[in-house]
């Protein structure tokens, strides 16, 4: 066979499967198709409430600097005035420069009021007022004004 022959054979035969096998079948769209719903089906939920969980971290790093600030204050008050150790008052808490390096840090749950401190007497009960967080001076205990997701617990 001539190399024309071979070359003439082989074009055809392109033609031919040119004209025929256009595009997808039906079966391997639909098979695109379930497995895309597969996977969206799978996927969905588990990123559903990623906002809440990310609230919720959130307030709980903030209540961490917070507690750690109240902490070191306690601890260098006992240092620094020959071992009579106090609690920040929340006027000392809410000043930048005492406690907190920084700004308090707001309470993701408490919107405009986030960074507000109020007087509070028992942990866990949320004090009335626009208030992030309740601070007891008493005993150095500081927890979130809010109870919108169970974070009133941490």
């Amino acid at each position: 066979m001539s190399i024309l022959r071979i070359r003439d054979a082989l074009d055809a035969r392109c033609r031919r499967r040119r004209g025929t096998e256009v595009g997808f079948t039906l079966v391997e769209l639909v098979v695109v198709v379930a497995v895309l719903g597969l996977l969206a089906a799978v996927a969905i939920p588990k990123y559903q409430n990623i906002t809440a969980e990310a609230k919720y971290s959130a307030c709980s790093g903030a209540l961490g600097g917070l507690r750690s600030g109240v902490a070191l204050f306690y601890a260098n008050s006992a240092v620094t005035n020959s071992g009579s150790a106090s609690w920040p008052t929340l006027a000392e808490l809410s000043a930048v420069g005492t406690v907190m390096m920084q700004e308090v840090p707001a309470n993701p749950y408490a919107g405009d009021y986030g960074s507000v401190i109020v007087a509070g007497t028992t942990k866990g009960v949320v004090v009335e007022g626009d208030a992030g967080w309740a601070y007891r001076v008493a005993t150095g205990e500081i927890w979130p004004n809010t109870d919108e997701a169970g974070e009133n617990a941490l």
